[in-house]
């Protein structure tokens, strides 16, 4: 079986390099942005061409939220254009696409935890062309999946975790929203649970599993709760402030609530689900 990693560079990318060694009976073809550009259509049929996989994990995305308010086109481009070319490409190769999505399609404006049923209403450039990424691969190929996740964090490139970390080593005290609900996703947790898909679709392919689903770890908590747990699994006394997000101001609006609803996939494909404390302690 050969899995095809576009964005092989970022954090869930990195996540997939550092699983795949525990899965031998798989052929990992890893390409960052210099080896393959999935906007560059010609980029991605030639990379298939020389593969020819069974499936491709599309890790590849413009993920920066406030950023694409000043950068539509770029975000469009990444997040829109890259997976329709994938999308078409996979339907010339017969090749099986999982693409990455976010919580960040809906508004937030829900108290109870989004399921895949649920409208989408993004309400920034980032969810906006994430939305018309899924919807353009739902238009050009029946053989998909859309990972919808949220909060995605790891020990690789640049994530939350990551800045509290680096943030605590230079200041001796933080500020954090403490009004935004959602659920951190370990990366590694998410690389486990794409591969698991791959793996059962190749042993028994049907038609009526493809779609949309959603994967974050269980539970739920704040911006700031998360940065306190953070500091807690590390021993890393910091004074940290509760703060509303009126206070903390950015160029795109965030959902005050993104919780997923884990319940389709894990019925479907059989996943156990880890509490979000679980993983972030054993990161």
């Amino acid at each position: 079986m050969v899995v095809l990693v576009t964005g092989a560079g970022g954090q869930l990318g990195q996540a997939l390099q550092f699983i795949a060694p525990n899965y031998p009976e798989i052929q990992f073809v890893f390409c960052d942005s210099t080896k393959l550009d999935i906007t560059n259509f010609n980029n991605v049929k030639q990379l298939f061409k020389q593969f020819k996989p069974d499936f491709c994990i599309n890790a590849a995305a413009y993920t920066a939220v406030d950023k694409a308010e000043i950068e539509p086109e770029k975000a469009h481009l990444i997040n829109v254009i890259g997976p329709k070319n994938l999308a078409v490409v996979c339907q010339e190769f017969d090749t099986v696409l999982l693409h990455i999505s976010t919580d960040f399609v809906f508004d937030g404006m829900k108290n109870s935890p989004y399921s895949e049923e649920d409208t989408p209403n993004p309400s920034g450039v980032y969810g906006q062309t994430k939305l018309e990424g899924e919807k353009a691969i739902q238009e050009t190929w029946q053989k998909h999946f859309i990972i919808r996740t949220s909060w995605v964090y790891s020990q690789f490139g640049n994530n939350f975790m990551k800045t509290m970390l680096r943030l605590a080593s230079e200041r001796d005290k933080l500020s954090v929203v403490n009004d935004q609900i959602g659920t951190p996703t370990n990366a590694v947790d998410l690389a486990e649970v794409l591969v698991k898909i791959c793996t059962s679709i190749f042993h028994l392919p049907s038609f009526n599993l493809f779609g949309i689903y959603n994967f974050s770890n269980e539970g739920q908590c704040s911006w700031y709760y998360f940065a306190k747990k953070i500091f807690e699994f590390n021993n890393i006394k910091i004074n940290l402030e509760p703060i509303p997000t009126t206070s903390f101001p950015t160029p795109a609006k965030r959902p005050g609530y993104s919780v997923l609803d884990k319940s389709k996939i894990k019925n479907v494909f059989g996943v156990e689900v880890k509490y979000w404390e679980t993983s972030l302690k054993s990161t």
